[in-house]
């Protein structure tokens, strides 16, 4: 434990963490203030080794392997926001700063998405089967950062506003052609098919995802105004009077960027405008977290706006407006870090324990980002010119009012 408790005395200043070793001694760390009480055992000597060296991947793995195991009704949320209001300190160690410094030197390699890695990374994550996604998702199967128009508001009322503030962005009328980038399980395409009587080209590289959307579409009545199909953004050809892209830029890898709005900017019409719905960070550009990248999101990377600000500006696109989503995703989480823990017994079943324990931390670890870290969703509108896009935001309020007065008509 001497390298290990070295790392923690400096690392846990707020709240406490007892640590129970291998041969049952106990080691205290932490003033017991400003945050959790946890308590942890290790079943081995050597975890205590392979967590000082890498604590941000090496304890996922160690509870996932059942080596780390919770004490004193201690839980996964619970060491999580140990971490998360102590990040400083872990960040100032010696040896993490230089594992930090290399991930950053590493993250070309790490976030390297050329055509076919990009979608054998993005199928580890989203063809696990729909059923599964179904247990902690909303009725209409969005997975990405809802809006919420007040902390309270339920999952599904945030998820219909959040496809309904996009659509009014995109102020859409009844036969434009858009083009979805990262069509999800569907629901965006339907709504903009269903409410806004658009027709939609959506892409996607996952196959079960793509399927499940279809019968979706079929189901709502909205599959003749929506074509689904599988291909990457940068082989999707023609012109489209609005792009949208929702959780989608997260995935493409710094390397990319001048690839992604390059074809954002080749499928627009001269007159026409997109939408880009993205995590972000508010600090200098950086790398993926260890157990991110190597569990969750193989190949993704959430940029800082500096990043996707000069992406703009080399491919020749104004930025018509920017908005900043703060704490609208640490809502969306945390609504799915309960209904998941609510359905985990319906989890193991399907996927197995080690499954379950893996999307524990990371659920746990992305809310606690949006709530004590840099996280944070941006939505741009880009285009063409500088007057494609109303000069007021004005008309995006009038659209929300009358969306809303559309949906039940539509069905949606």
């Amino acid at each position: 434990m001497k390298l290990l408790s070295h790392l923690l005395t400096r690392f846990v200043r707020d709240g406490r963490l007892t640590v129970i070793d291998h041969r049952g001694a106990r080691h205290a760390f932490g003033s017991g203030d400003g945050g959790p009480d946890v308590t942890i055992r290790f079943t081995d000597a050597a975890v205590e080794r392979e967590i000082f060296l890498n604590p941000e991947l090496r304890a996922a793995e160690a509870y996932m392997d059942g080596r780390l195991v919770f004490e004193a009704g201690s839980g996964v949320f619970d060491l999580l926001r140990l971490f998360s209001v102590n990040r400083a300190g872990l960040g100032s160690h010696p040896v993490q700063q230089a594992l930090r410094r290399s991930w950053k030197a590493l993250r070309g390699v790490h976030q390297a998405n050329p055509l076919g890695r990009a979608a054998k990374n993005a199928s580890s994550h989203y063809d696990h089967p729909a059923s599964f996604y179904r247990l902690w998702l909303d009725e209409r199967m969005a997975y990405s950062c809802a809006y919420f128009e007040h902390p309270e508001q339920s999952l599904e009322d945030a998820q219909l506003a959040k496809f309904r503030h996009v659509a009014a962005k995109l102020k859409l009328e009844p036969g434009m052609r858009v083009a979805e980038i990262g069509s999800g399980w569907g629901g965006l395409a339907i709504y903009l098919a269903q409410v806004c009587g658009a027709r939609v080209t959506a892409i996607n590289v996952s196959p079960e995802q793509l399927a499940a959307s279809r019968e979706r579409a079929a189901a709502a009545g909205a599959a003749e105004r929506i074509t689904f199909v599988e291909q990457d953004y940068r082989e999707l050809g023609g012109r489209f009077d609005r792009v949208v892209s929702v959780g989608m830029m997260e995935h493409v890898g710094v390397a990319h960027f001048d690839d992604y709005f390059a074809a954002v900017g080749r499928l627009l019409e001269p007159d026409g405008f997109a939408l880009v719905h993205a995590i972000g960070r508010m600090s200098p550009p950086g790398s993926t977290a260890p157990f991110i990248r190597k569990y969750v999101f193989p190949g993704g990377y959430v940029p800082a706006l500096s990043e996707v600000f000069a992406s703009t500006e080399r491919t020749r696109l104004w930025v018509a407006d920017c908005e900043i989503l703060r704490l609208h995703y640490y809502w969306t989480i945390k609504a799915w870090r309960e209904r998941f823990e609510a359905a985990r017994a319906e989890v193991v079943a399907q996927m197995g324990e080690r499954f379950a324990r893996m999307w524990e931390f990371y659920l746990a670890a992305v809310e606690l980002g949006f709530l004590d870290g840099s996280n944070m969703v941006f939505q741009l509108l880009v285009a063409h010119t500088r007057d494609a896009v109303p000069v007021r935001r004005d008309y995006m309020l009038d659209e929300e009012r009358r969306l809303r007065a559309a949906e039940e008509g539509a069905g949606a």
